[in-house]
């Protein structure tokens, strides 16, 4: 079934429609209806009963009323006390319009099942005297012809019997001294069957003054007359009286009214029977029948309720848990076109403002949004907090009617209409426009939190009912999550804490925090985005230094033991489209070291923030060291705030902190990497690659990315090596090149391989010298002999000035040339020489008639194959000494393939005091959890 607008299904009254009612027509008024003069809804029997719900309150006081008035039983003396606009007025009519009997019963819409329930097949007609305590003075009687009636009593005796019962108070009446309870059965029993009614009768009270004579009587009186006509209506079987008493401070007036409603109560209280308030749930049918005049097909309306409850269930993490149950359903189906977060906002919050009305409020508020969102052809599926038109003058005006002063400024620039800051959102992102989400969900969080109280500890609503009056099924729950976000970045008079939203009239911090923002320095910024970014890089890399926001001078100019990563400042970012800000920056420092030309270029690589997410860390830096300059100031007593501002300050210091972080990590994703296709290259070409900004070890992921595009070599094979050799260096008569020379003009030009450090180059060395394939070495060159020479045989070369790399056909040659010869002739002389090998032959021959024997003997140096070391360690000085131990000594073991190497670590201290017991258990467990295989204390 589609999701209809409520437009298409409901259909509101004519005056509703049209923008016709009057505000007080809202308002029941007692005494124009028993005048007669009232309009057509109140004062038409029939009418008024199709406009009215007959909650189970009214229900039961009617069937109470019908069966005292038919002399079946029934409650002698009901008073009515609910809350400002609770109903009270409303339910009086429903009894008024059933005791006059002006209109048959038959015709009274819902009450013949009434008449049924109380067993009355015909109910009599009745004497009514409504006695309204706004409608009558203490000072002026009301005037009946030749008759002024001046007190209650005299009142009620002439609307009740005309003349003749004036007549029987007449002397009460005009000396204003109250009647006995006698004379008041008398009369009650010659008008029955009767009903009075008694509307607002502590203000009549609150204009009379203890002591005073007046027109109306005494104070005194007036209270001896209500305790005597509660007792009277007792001795009358088929009379009644209905008093309503106010319930709220703002209708009580001051402490003399509140004395005079206490009085009220305990004359009332001794006769009085139960009357159940108006319900939420019955509010809404009794707002939905005076609103509307159709509500809608019941199958449409169930259809459009299960939708939405279907919807609720499906994402049930991100609404209340009352809107997973069936109940919530029936209660949707009871409040269509509205949804019930509208009457459980008025109801339980608005209702709790002096001047709100229950029953009269919400109807006079809804009135004004259905007829403007009619108007403007609203397609909301319901009428929900989030459907509230608060740009509209005469629904903000209403809206704020209630609310103390201030608020007026607020829902222009943070809530609803043109000029305000969720307008702006709406319009600058289509995911948030296309369901006008920041307007949607601000309207919803006035609705839920613009009643609240400052002195409330837990303030505002929950995110769940943000939701839950802004969301239709069919839109994404995220984007109005996202949108939450986003509003409570911008607005200045929007409160948040955890998961709740609220509404104030005082600024919050981030008005603040705007202006400080403004005003932070470049120089601060830039320091503290340096210390951010530097943070990031881990430790136990490949590269000899990381290099943040450095100038061309101060970045070194040297062979390293590994490449350098040099980050430049967020204002020098890069982006696909156009790079130049960062390749120039990059550029400058790799020609130049300060005014000088730079020299081992091959040894930097470049890493670069994002231009397109530049701005928004620029942002999130300020952002956080304004509301760091915040907190300072709280601690220091320069600002002060309350406990609630001073925690949110720190809370959002902390965020904006994390926020920060994060930003850091989301910016910095540039690899620039400088290289030349040719030695004759001039114009340096920039290879890029971004990384994730997601890894968990960033300088890790640097370094995978420049193994992956092999922008840096981390091993090298012997075949590389030797094709080098063959492309640059061994041609052109060229036989033999310094190994040193070659390795350092591999971190000078750009177009050579990246080696991360001259081990790597060592490595190569020592594997191409496992074979004669691909070159040969020697530690040194003499004119045309090589010292130390290696080919073939192995071995782990030292790089130093006289070390050379040897052409292969050069190595074979040399080893032709160099070896000895096998056999020679001679008298019996021998003879010494040293082949280029630098080992010793030796060859003796001898003369005969047999055959000659050639004996050669070479005298090589016996092979060491293993190595130790021991060494003294100065204890103050050990972490340092022996990290140069592992750096000078074991890392040219471990460099070498098949080398093992072990290391044991010996302690020893002594005390000539002895060790006291807490030490010695501190050692042991630090051995144990160290894993020492031994560790032992000695008495000697």
């Amino acid at each position: 079934m589609s999701l209809k607008p409520w437009r298409e299904i409901a259909r509101p009254h004519k005056d509703v429609l049209e923008g016709t009612f009057k505000q007080s027509e809202f308002a029941a008024d007692i005494t124009q209806v028993a005048l007669g003069t009232a309009p057509a809804e109140y004062q038409d029997a029939e009418k008024f009963f199709s406009r009215t719900f007959i909650t189970e309150g009214m229900r039961l006081l009617l069937i109470s009323v019908a069966q005292r008035l038919a002399g079946l039983g029934g409650d002698p003396v009901i008073q009515l006390q609910t809350a400002f606009g609770g109903g009270k007025t409303h339910t009086m009519l429903a009894v008024l319009h059933l005791a006059t009997r002006k209109v048959s019963s038959s015709k009274l819409e819902g009450i013949p099942p009434l008449l049924d329930q109380a067993g009355i097949h015909d109910l009599p007609k009745a004497n009514v005297a409504v006695l309204d305590g706004i409608n009558m003075s203490v000072s002026q009687g009301k005037q009946h012809g030749n008759i002024v009636a001046n007190t209650l009593w005299g009142e009620m005796a002439w609307q009740l019997l005309g003349n003749d019962g004036y007549e029987m108070l007449r002397a009460s009446d005009q000396n204003g001294t109250a009647p006995g309870k006698d004379i008041l059965v008398e009369l009650l029993k010659q008008a029955a069957p009767c009903v009075v009614l008694v509307d607002e009768l502590q203000k009549f009270f609150s204009d009379l003054k203890p002591g005073a004579q007046l027109n109306a009587g005494t104070y005194e009186a007036n209270l001896k007359f209500v305790q005597a006509i509660t007792e009277a209506f007792k001795a009358v079987p088929n009379a009644i009286l209905l008093a309503s008493l106010p319930e709220s401070e703002t209708e009580v007036g001051d402490s003399f009214g509140q004395k005079t409603l206490v009085a009220l109560e305990k004359h009332f209280g001794r006769v009085e029977s139960v009357w159940k308030p108006v319900a939420t749930e019955e509010a809404f049918e009794i707002v939905r029948r005076r609103l509307f005049e159709y509500a809608g097909d019941r199958a449409q309306v169930e259809g459009i309720s299960r939708q939405f409850c279907d919807y609720y269930r499906h994402h049930a993490k991100d609404f209340p848990l009352e809107t997973q149950s069936n109940a919530y359903f029936e209660r949707m189906c009871h409040s269509y076109p509205i949804h019930p977060e509208i009457f459980d906002r008025l109801y339980e919050d608005w209702s709790t403002l002096d001047k709100f009305q229950r029953t009269r409020g919400v109807l006079q508020y809804m009135a004004v949004i259905i007829n403007r969102l009619w108007n403007d052809n609203n397609q909301d599926a319901l009428i929900m907090p989030g459907s509230i038109p608060l740009d509209d003058s005469l629904v903000r005006n209403k809206s704020i009617h209630y609310l103390p002063q201030g608020w007026e400024p607020v829902l222009e620039r943070e809530v609803d209409g043109t000029r305000s800051e969720p307008f702006d959102i709406d319009g600058r992102d289509t995911r948030f426009g296309s369901v006008q989400a920041a307007r949607r969900a601000m309207r919803t969080v006035f609705l839920g939190s613009a009643p609240s109280g400052r002195e409330q500890v837990v303030k505002g609503i929950q995110v769940e009912r943000i939701l839950l009056g802004t969301v239709q099924p069919g839109q994404a729950v995220g984007t109005f999550e996202d949108v939450l976000k986003r509003l409570r970045d911008r607005l200045h008079y929007l409160y948040s804490d955890q998961d709740r939203f609220w509404l104030d009239t005082k600024p919050n911090l981030r008005k603040e925090m705007e202006s400080r923002k403004q005003n932070i320095d470049k120089l601060v910024l830039n320091d503290e985005l340096k210390r951010r970014v530097s943070n990031i890089f881990g430790r136990n890399s490949i590269f000899t230094g990381v290099h943040v926001f450095t100038g061309s001078a101060d970045v070194p100019d040297d062979y390293g033991t590994g490449p350098r990563l040099v980050v430049l400042s967020p204002s020098e970012g890069y982006t696909k489209i156009d790079g130049s800000s960062a390749i120039t920056a990059a550029e400058k420092i790799l020609v130049y070291r300060g005014e000088q030309p730079r020299q081992k270029r091959n040894r930097l690589i470049f890493f670069a923030a994002d231009g397109d997410v530049v701005s928004r860390l620029n942002d999130a830096g300020r952002t956080y060291l304004a509301w760091r300059e915040i907190v300072s100031d709280i601690n220091d007593g320069k600002l002060n705030l309350d406990l609630f501002q001073a925690n949110l300050a720190k809370k959002s210091a902390e965020g904006a902190e994390k926020n920060l972080q994060q930003m850091v990590r989301e910016t910095y994703k540039w690899i620039l990497c400088p290289a030349q296709l040719k030695a004759t290259d001039k114009t340096v070409d920039w290879e890029t690659v971004s990384v994730s900004t997601n890894a968990t070890n960033l300088i890790q992921e640097i370094e995978n990315k420049l193994r992956e595009e092999e922008w840096i070599t981390t091993e090298w094979s012997p075949i590389h090596l030797k094709n080098l050799l063959t492309q640059w260096y061994l041609k052109d008569g060229i036989v033999d090149v310094n190994a040193l020379k070659m390795y350092q003009n591999c971190c000078h030009y750009l177009y050579l391989p990246r080696l991360v450090n001259d081990h790597v180059f060592q490595n190569a060395i020592a594997l191409g010298l496992d074979s004669e394939d691909f070159f040969g070495f020697a530690s040194g060159k003499d004119g045309s002999s090589y010292l130390g020479f290696r080919f073939g045989n192995g071995g782990f070369p030292i790089l130093d000035d006289s070390s050379v790399l040897i052409d292969r056909e050069t190595a074979i040659a040399y080893c032709e040339r160099t070896k000895p010869n096998p056999t020679g002739t001679g008298t019996g002389t021998s003879s010494t020489s040293t082949t280029g090998t630098g080992t010793s032959s030796t060859s003796t021959t001898g003369t005969g008639n047999g055959t000659s024997v050639a004996t050669v003997g070479t005298e090589v140096s016996k092979v060491k194959k293993q190595f130790y070391g021991n060494i003294d360690i100065d204890p103050i000085r050990a972490k340092m000494d022996f990290a140069t131990i592992v750096d000078e000594v074991v890392q040219q073991f471990t460099a070498k393939y098949g080398v093992a190497v072990s290391i044991s670590v010996e302690i020893s201290a002594s005390s000539n005091d002895g060790f006291d017991e807490a030490l010695q258990r501190t050692i042991k467990e630090n051995c144990n959890v160290l894993r020492f295989s031994n560790a032992e204390f000695e008495e000697s």
